[in-house]
């Protein structure tokens, strides 16, 4: 018997919980969130994270800068927003023009301020076993599905395909700090079957639809789908072929459904767990 992962529901129930916290406090956490141009994608995402934030009383503002803005005046936008003792947590929409380094603009968010946890002083905590001020959103969520519906990671052998600095890279470095025997897979990786084949736990974020097959997946394997991909009929799907594979699974994230709702929800505990250290 398959057990669906159900995000939408577990990311509700923490969002209740937030929200009545919040109310009950004087002083309001605040998110403030710049989007560089105007990529319609990333319009969309602010937008969501705007609604979601004033749903739960979080204060947020959008700053919008022009597609045409230096990569030194961004830089100056984010050093006044880390001198603001109003913004608890600091988020850039990526991605950013091609004029403008990503790399430089993450860096000069204060590592206390950085929701997303892209600032190399928090990801390299991580990496050397210790607490970081926050979590990456889409790991995060991850953890806190797996947490939820009581499934271990001690002991288990955990197979990542994908290692995106958002999700592959940090996730293993989250598993191996809980204890889990961690390999990482990728694009490069000779026969991928006989890895994810002895995968306790196996969560895919290559963006690459239905990439994992039912005869990839052990028996009684957890499943976790990050990707979200659009296919030709405009519908989403994920990395895993789900029809197929749920009939192997013990536990299967949908898509959508399962690890998206988790990303925002992460982003939103983020916000108020950089508000209490600032506090």
């Amino acid at each position: 018997m398959t057990t669906l992962i159900e995000g939408k529901t577990v990311a509700q129930k923490i969002f209740d919980n937030l929200a009545h916290e919040i109310s009950l406090l004087e002083k309001k956490p605040s998110l403030a969130v710049i989007i560089v141009g105007d990529d319609p994608a990333s319009k969309i995402y602010v937008n969501l994270k705007k609604k979601k934030a004033h749903e739960l009383g979080i204060t947020s503002q959008v700053i919008e800068l022009d597609e045409s803005v230096s990569e030194q005046e961004l830089l100056k936008k984010i050093d006044s927003l880390n001198n603001d003792p109003a913004v608890n947590a600091i988020l850039v929409q990526m991605p950013l023009p091609e004029h403008i380094n990503p790399v430089n603009v993450i860096e000069k968010i204060n590592p206390l301020k950085d929701v997303d946890c892209f600032h190399p002083y928090n990801i390299g905590r991580i990496a050397t076993g210790n607490k970081s001020y926050v979590y990456p959103c889409t790991p995060k969520g991850i953890f806190r599905l797996l947490d939820f519906y009581n499934i271990p990671v001690e002991g288990k052998h955990a197979v990542v395909v994908g290692r995106s600095n958002i999700v592959g890279r940090p996730l293993a470095q989250m598993l191996l700090n809980e204890n889990a025997t961690v390999t990482i897979c990728h694009s490069r990786t000779k026969n991928l079957s006989e890895i994810t084949k002895t995968a306790d736990i196996l969560i895919s974020a290559a963006g690459c639809p239905a990439l994992i097959k039912k005869d990839m997946v052990k028996d009684g394997a957890v499943v976790i789908d990050v990707g979200i991909n659009r296919k030709s009929d405009g519908k989403l799907c994920g990395d895993v072929d789900f029809e197929n594979v749920k009939e192997k699974a013990s536990f299967i994230t949908p898509v959508p459904g399962g690890v998206g709702p988790m990303t925002i929800c992460s982003l939103m505990c983020n916000t108020m767990d950089l508000f209490k250290l600032q506090n």
